[in-house]
């Protein structure tokens, strides 16, 4: 062994109580402060939470709280468009992504919506909320009834447009 490999692996050893040992920076994170943040929803609908929403609910929550950035009918403000009938085909990357011609599942768009929305205030959408604007974005792009009632047994039946365009990676895993 060289030299310059006997010190390093000396100057290591001799680090090592300093590495074990905390700054005493922070809390133990608890099972509680996990499970807050333990909101995953899985294409399948697994962990859909109690709930439900209809287009006409999700109407007056998108009007209150999504419009200024999605525009009327979320064609599309500052922010993307949620409501559009383009096709991706032939568009290459810079085609403009919406609910119908890109999402691959309804489920996916209930959490994203619980999870981001709205900007800049996340996570301050009720189930009920959730499942109605899911519910009115859906309807907007004639994906379900206007009257449809979307729940956790509801939504993961909606067969979205664009769903046999997607390949589950580990399949298994879900």
């Amino acid at each position: 062994m060289s030299i310059s490999r006997i010190a390093l692996f000396a100057g290591l050893l001799a680090a090592a109580p300093a590495f074990a040992q905390s700054p005493g920076l922070g809390a133990k994170i608890t099972e509680a402060d996990v499970g807050a943040w333990a909101i995953t929803i899985l294409p399948d609908g697994t962990n859909l939470p109690k709930g439900s929403g209809t287009a006409a609910q999700g109407a007056k929550v998108y009007a209150e709280k999504c419009l200024a950035c999605h525009n009327e009918g979320g064609k599309g403000g500052p922010y993307a468009a949620l409501v559009s009938d383009a096709p991706l085909q032939g568009r290459g990357i810079e085609a403009p992504k919406t609910i119908k011609n890109f999402w691959g599942t309804a489920t996916t768009v209930y959490d994203y919506i619980r999870r981001a929305m709205p900007w800049p205030n996340p996570r301050t959408l009720t189930d009920e909320e959730v499942y109605g604007l899911v519910a009115y974005i859906l309807a907007e792009n004639k994906i379900i009834e206007k009257d449809a009632v979307m729940d956790a047994k509801s939504l993961p039946q909606v067969k979205m447009p664009n769903r046999d365009n997607f390949i589950i990676k580990f399949p298994d895993k879900i």
